[in-house]
């Protein structure tokens, strides 16, 4: 199923000159959002995972769904301070400004193979640093999902340049 009808494109947002891909619209579409997991759930059916974990916060909805839907657990990447036990965190560059996520510590166990997956993947900073958080506690990450990827953009590259994968069910 192609889902790039079910995601709205809104030009000059947050600011001019930026396309902001909503995916609010397919979140809303009980078709749409099941056919999405269907499709994430297809790539990883029958491959051994141990935990999917997704990047704050439209990562989570897609990273719970297709956890659950795989027998998988659910690591949560969140933004600075959301987590309440012991943790460990990274820094990236949204926009020109640095921002930091971290995962608890026992969030994974060394040689767990996790899938990572966001919504879209742009430049691939905070892809790259919850791969950095999870290879820190020692998971193998096997993939990096995504539900779009924006061509021309540094994301796939810099991704891949760290040994992941790269899998987006669509391209914009």
């Amino acid at each position: 199923m192609d889902i790039k009808p079910f995601i709205r494109l809104i030009p000059d947002f947050p600011r001019p000159g930026v396309t902001y891909h909503d995916i609010t619209t397919l979140l809303k579409d009980r078709a749409g959002f099941r056919a999405t997991i269907d499709a994430l759930a297809a790539r990883f059916r029958g491959r051994p995972l141990d935990k999917v974990a997704a990047v704050e916060w439209r990562g989570f909805v897609f990273g719970a769904a297709l956890a659950d839907r795989l027998g998988a657990g659910f690591v949560p990447v969140r933004r600075l301070g959301k987590l309440p036990a012991q943790t460990v965190s990274r820094e990236y560059q949204f926009e020109h400004v640095g921002e930091r996520i971290e995962m608890q510590v026992d969030a994974v166990a060394a040689g767990e193979a996790v899938v990572v997956v966001n919504d879209v993947l742009a430049s691939g900073e905070s892809t790259a640093a919850a791969i950095a958080l999870l290879r820190e506690l020692g998971a193998n990450v096997v993939e990096a999902a995504f539900l779009a990827e924006i061509a021309g953009t540094a994301g796939r590259r810099r991704v891949e340049s760290l040994g992941v994968p790269v899998f987006a069910l669509a391209a914009f």
